[in-house]
This record gives structure tokens, C-alpha cells and sequence, in this order.
């Protein structure tokens, strides 16, 4: 699989056969020019994973992708399907099946909203949204978040060793004034399985 990593919570998903974006929020730069998407997935409505404005110019230019949003966030989007915990959606010729179903928790006085975890091709690759949600399948790589206000590095990290992923790239970074902490402690403290891979912004990896 090839991963490219538009900052914060998006990345884009290319399997060779199958191309899927997920999250493009308003802390990502150049999703808005991907195109041959089969399907844009969208874990929850905050704006930093759903930019209601550039949204709709990149479905414009990508006719044939699926829109899939939580069901928070269907109000926000038009025509989208409805991704709901427990489903499992064919995109392409892959699988995306539905996982979690809440945001965690930033403060008992702000409402939980709903958040989709998307595993995609059978655990090829993990993207948790806003949230440590531990899937039954095995994941190969997993989009580690890095910093969140619902979350602290030590969470992450034990999130980490509960998938055991053989790659763990770190996302939700744009919150934090020096990431290389965050990934620092990953790196320290990761499974002797696993290796933390960040990647660079906006350039196709192999992972």
C-alpha cells in the first residue's frame, strides 16, 4: 500500500487497485487536487477532519467517488452514505469496515458525537478518527494520532501497543507546537513489532 499523508488527520489510501481518501479537514493541505478517487471517507463532523468548503470541489473532480461520512456528519455533506459501527462498505475492490461509533471524551461538559473508525482491506490500514478504538482484526498499519485535546501521549502510546500494527504513521499532529516529542516517546516506547514511520507531508510513501 501507498500512503500520503496531507497533514493533521488526512491521508490518502492507494491499495494499486483501489484509491481512498479520508479526512479532509481544514488543517490538511493538498487533498483538494487528488483525483481517480473511488471513495472519500469522513470519521466526524469537527472541521479539522470534514472542510465543508473545498469538500465539494474535490468530489466535483472525482465524479465516481463514494462519499462515506458518520452519521454525524450527514447533515453537513450532500447525498453521502452512512457509515454506521458494525458495517462493512465495498470500495473499489477493497472492504472498509465500520468501528467505534463515538468521539472520546475532551470534557464530561461537551456532548460525545459520533465517530467512525475505518478499517480498510482487512486491516491493511487503521485510521481511528477521534478516537483509541481497538479493532478485533489484525492491523498491519495504523494511523496513530499524536496529539488531541481528548488525549494524552502516554494514551497513545499504550493505543499503539494494544493494535500492535507493523507500522504505526503518525497523524493528528497539527495541534502540537513540536511533534517530533510525540514521535520521540513512539518511537521509545513502541512494540518490538511495530515501527514508527512519520512521513512527510504530501509525498506518496510505500508502506
Amino acid at each position: 500500500m501507498r500512503v500520503v499523508h496531507f497533514g493533521h488527520a488526512c491521508v490518502l489510501l492507494d491499495t494499486g487497485t483501489t484509491r481512498i481518501l479520508i479526512d479532509p479537514g481544514t488543517f490538511s493541505a493538498g487533498f483538494e487536487d487528488a483525483k481517480d478517487l473511488d471513495a472519500v471517507l469522513i470519521t466526524h463532523q469537527h472541521f479539522d477532519h470534514l472542510d465543508t468548503e473545498r469538500l465539494p470541489k474535490l468530489l466535483a473532480q472525482n465524479p465516481r467517488a463514494q462519499l462515506i461520512v458518520d452519521e454525524g456528519s450527514a447533515d453537513q455533506t450532500e447525498n453521502p452514505t452512512v457509515a454506521r459501527p458494525g458495517e462493512t462498505l465495498k470500495v473499489g475492490d477493497t472492504t472498509v469496515k465500520v468501528v467505534g461509533g463515538q468521539h472520546a471524551i475532551i470534557h464530561q461538559d461537551i456532548p460525545v458525537i459520533p465517530n467512525a473508525g475505518y478499517v480498510v482491506g482487512d486491516g491493511a490500514f487503521y485510521h481511528p478518527g477521534d478516537a483509541l478504538f481497538v479493532p478485533d482484526e489484525d492491523v498491519d498499519v495504523l494511523g496513530l494520532p499524536s496529539g488531541a485535546p481528548w488525549m494524552r501521549t502516554g494514551e497513545a502510546v499504550d493505543f499503539m501497543r494494544a493494535v500492535k500494527p507493523r507500522v504505526a504513521v503518525p497523524i493528528h499532529e497539527a495541534v502540537l507546537a513540536m511533534p517530533e516529542m510525540a514521535y520521540r516517546h513512539f518511537e521509545n516506547l513502541r512494540p518490538t513489532e511495530t515501527q514508527v514511520r512519520p512521513l512527510k507531508r504530501g509525498e506518496e510513501t510505500a508502506v
